[in-house]
């Protein structure tokens, strides 16, 4: 399965060696054309990134209110997460480790010139490596992992040799790989200690020592610059932004942490593989601080363009609940006592039904003096309980003289 991954980037970086006849522009060369490659999962991260990070004041207020019981804090947070259509936990950050394994099988090509690059077999590669070794031994080190480098960075020296062994090569192969880039050898492992026995106060020595530590510099800016845009975009609910949520928020906190701690994880790699590796590594760290500005220039206008629209939206609402707030105060203003009559619904309706009747009834005697006709008066049925508007409050079969003394008047 690695050879899927491994084998054409042996054949680009061959092509690109081939292109440039300079190692390490060709290695600059692969650099971006891996970042070109990869934008649209690098775009997928920032966008995600940058949707979390506008989350963090109302994941803060989630947490605040269910700081007691994390179950229903987790499925708050899922739910917003969700409505909101954010990455689901560290997505981000995953699709943010992506460029990370690309340098595994890069490490191998690299390692493994004769075989990726220049498409030898590896028993080849292996019987090439014993010759040179029984030729002069004093060109290879002691760590046989990088045996394939020195060889091919002096197989031109040693055409001869590797010829009467009987061992048949490509011509390309026999003219080997110049690893010099600005006066530094890419094939080297540089020298971490400048005051050992393997140290040389040369360019090239120098040269190696710097390309590891510029490494690792580069990926601190690039992580510094991507916090700082991240905490530019976390808005309040009016879509204003919040710096003090931002100084709070997990996210701030973790990119605190990140960015060291993948910087000196650079700086330790560089100091124990091939200079090469360490260059493609400051390249790509170059190339995402300008991804991540042109990304972050690009997403942030359409989330000022939502931020905008939200701030329209609390605008109105605070004029509305200002306009009731003057109304209720208009009423306190009017009736400073609080005395309200009332406003039942069915009340309400039977007054207006006495209004009806009242008016129909005052229409008709009106009509009826026009006309000269006598107004006959409407004889009030007396009622049983002695409350015209309550006519059964005592009961349908209310007698007041059911107990009376019928043997009175005898």
């Amino acid at each position: 399965m690695a050879k899927i991954i491994t084998i054409p980037f042996g054949y680009l970086l061959d092509w690109l060696y081939q292109f440039t006849t300079n190692y390490g522009v060709a290695l600059i060369l692969f650099a971006i054309i891996v970042r070109i490659v990869l934008l649209p999962i690098n775009a997928k991260s920032r966008k995600s990134m940058m949707k979390m990070s506008r989350l963090q004041p109302r994941i803060q207020e989630i947490q605040r209110k269910y700081a007691n019981d994390q179950q229903k804090q987790n499925e708050a947070i899922q739910k917003l997460q969700q409505e909101e259509g954010a990455s689901m936990g560290c997505g981000g950050c995953l699709w943010s480790l992506v460029p990370l394994l690309i340098l595994l099988p890069l490490y191998q090509v690299i390692r493994q010139p004769l075989v990726y690059m220049l498409h030898e077999t590896l028993e080849t590669a292996t019987s090439v490596i014993d010759a040179m070794k029984a030729a002069d031994p004093s060109i290879f080190t002691n760590n046989n992992y990088y045996d394939q480098l020195v060889a091919v960075r002096h197989m031109p020296d040693f055409v001869d040799v590797v010829r009467n062994a009987g061992i048949t090569l490509r011509d390309a192969t026999l003219q080997g790989i110049n690893f010099d880039f600005l006066g530094i050898d890419l094939g080297q492992i540089p020298t971490f200690n400048i005051f050992g026995d393997q140290w040389k106060w040369d360019w090239n020595s120098i040269g190696g020592f710097l390309i590891p530590v510029m490494s690792a510099g580069s990926q601190v800016l690039s992580m510094f610059i991507s916090q700082k845009t991240n905490n530019s975009v976390i808005t309040d609910e009016k879509g204003l932004e919040d710096k003090e949520t931002a100084k709070k928020s997990t996210s701030a906190q973790q990119g605190k942490m990140m960015m060291w701690l993948m910087p000196l994880m650079s700086l330790w790699i560089g100091f124990t593989v091939p200079a090469a590796l360490s260059l493609y590594w400051l390249i790509g760290g170059v190339a995402s601080m300008i991804e991540n500005v042109i990304l972050t220039k690009h997403y942030r206008k359409v989330y000022d363009a939502e931020d905008a629209v939200r701030l329209q939206r609390a605008l109105e609402a605070d004029r509305l609940e200002a306009e009731k707030e003057r109304i209720r105060a208009e009423r306190r203003a009017a009736n400073p006592d609080g005395i309200t009559e009332n406003t039942s619904k069915k009340k309400l309706q039977q007054k207006q039904r006495d209004q009806q009747q009242a008016a129909k009834e005052a229409a008709a005697k009106e009509y009826a003096v026009k006309k000269g006709l006598a107004i006959e008066e409407d004889e009030e049925d007396t009622v049983l309980s002695g409350i015209p508007s309550r006519p059964y409050c005592k009961g349908r079969a209310y007698d007041p003289n059911r107990y009376s003394n019928h043997n009175t008047e005898e």
